[in-house]
């Protein structure tokens, strides 16, 4: 679903433009949009407008996005060259992780060699934790699940390790894993930038003063949530399932930064970096970034 049909409002008798924003209901997603999709950050656009949410997970979402299915979306940075046609990337909205990241795990520890030839789940083959365990990892048997049934699927047998994402980075002793790798102090270590794990982009069909004003409208929601953190991340917690605090405040500090707010240069490489690093790479990824007000 794209850009509605403006109608009015019974208050000012003025067209609502209504638009459509993609992301997870991950803690950090959910608490960069709150003020957004709750009208805390107006849209200061070419007519009234609001956005309404849709929630899905990161690999559903990138495989709307090629297909342009709403009007702003969070995608994997990893998805971004096979969505490029359809979307422009906005400097802020950005998941960077800064020496820390995805993380493999095991049922008991053991060396990334020894995963050589193993089933190992991953969140959507479109997701940066895929290409990372691409880059860092021997070659594997990759098992395509949904990010939060991995700690299941290898408790089940159905595979021997799992890239894990969102809050299980967190969570994956408490869950009785151990540690094989974390993708993100690999990444850091080889290349001394961020690690551009989601990245928020804006459909290139609308016009560039809408396109500019949402993209402000999400920095401006992100600026809100950050000064008004208990109630963006009661919100957060909500969306989530109700997942527990400390955790969840724990792991938006990781992945709303000031890089969330604009990605700058810095953010900039690390994505040209990972494009250089994609296996199967053309060389001719666009790195297109509408800036940051």
């Amino acid at each position: 679903m794209t850009a509605s049909a403006a109608r009015p409002t019974p208050t000012s008798g003025r067209p609502v433009r209504r638009f459509t924003a993609g992301h997870s209901p991950d803690a950090d997603d959910a608490f960069m949009f709150y003020a957004l999709t709750s009208g805390r950050a107006p849209i200061q656009g070419p007519a009234p407008a609001r956005v309404e949410a849709a929630h899905a997970d990161i690999q559903t979402l990138n495989e709307r996005a090629a297909h342009g299915a709403y009007d702003m979306s969070q995608i994997s940075a990893a998805a971004y060259p096979s969505v490029a046609k359809h979307y422009q990337i906005t400097a802020c909205g950005s998941s960077m992780g800064e020496g820390y990241g995805p993380v493999v795990v095991a049922p008991r520890p053991l060396a990334a060699a020894a995963l050589a030839g193993r089933r190992v789940a991953v969140p959507g083959r479109q997701t940066t934790a895929f290409l990372l365990a691409q880059i860092y990892l021997p070659q594997f048997q990759p098992v395509q699940l949904p990010f939060d049934q991995a700690f299941e699927a290898v408790r089940g047998g159905r595979a021997d390790a799992a890239v894990v994402i969102h809050e299980g980075q967190l969570t994956y002793q408490a869950a009785g894993f151990a540690k094989v790798l974390d993708l993100g102090a690999a990444w850091f270590a080889d290349t001394g930038l961020p690690l551009p794990l989601g990245i928020n982009v804006v459909r290139r069909a609308l016009s560039e003063p809408w396109r500019r004003a949402l993209t402000a409208a999400l920095a401006a929601s992100i600026e809100f949530a950050r000064g008004h953190r208990a109630e963006a991340l009661a919100h957060a917690r909500a969306l989530s399932g109700d997942l527990d605090a400390d955790v969840s405040d724990r792991f938006t500090a990781m992945y709303v930064t000031d890089l969330t707010r604009d990605m700058g240069g810095r953010g900039r490489a690390a994505l040209a970096e990972l494009y250089t690093r994609a296996p199967g790479n053309s060389g001719n990824v666009p790195l297109d970034v509408a800036p940051a007000p």
